[in-house]
């Protein structure tokens, strides 16, 4: 059973900064390891992922160039970067992740670009991130 924590979310201006954090624990594999996005009335959708691995990660088109994936294994946390943040960025974003076997270009850019958050099975309980014009 994998948990995460998930912390680092509040409300700042538009081109602000923020860094989310998720801590795995309960667990003894590669986790594919997502963070995934809801606003009030829109589908949940795919933000970015990364294979703890060997750290490949693949950001969805909206967010590319301005949030950044880390992972620091001693800790079994992952950090999502978040800069020049615009309104649109304002959602519940939520921590996701998935046993994984090793490393698949094609699973992480399928789930991030078809927000395929039914394949995760363990999620955080969610951190608010609103950003004000």
């Amino acid at each position: 059973q994998v948990q995460l924590v998930e912390s680092g979310g509040g409300a700042v201006q538009a081109g602000g900064s923020l860094r989310l954090s998720c801590a795995a624990s309960g667990y003894a594999y590669r986790l594919y390891m997502a963070w995934f996005r809801q606003a009030p009335g829109k589908e949940r959708e795919g933000v970015a992922v990364i294979y703890t691995g060997d750290g490949t990660t693949y950001y969805a088109d909206s967010v590319k160039g301005r949030f950044t994936l880390s992972e620091d294994n001693a800790k079994n946390t992952v950090y999502l970067q978040m800069n020049s943040l615009k309104p649109e960025d304002t959602a519940m974003y939520y921590c996701a992740a998935d046993l994984a076997s090793g490393s698949s270009w094609s699973r992480l850019s399928l789930d991030i670009r078809y927000n395929r958050y039914n394949r995760y099975n363990y999620w955080g309980q969610g951190t608010q991130v609103t950003v004000s014009s």
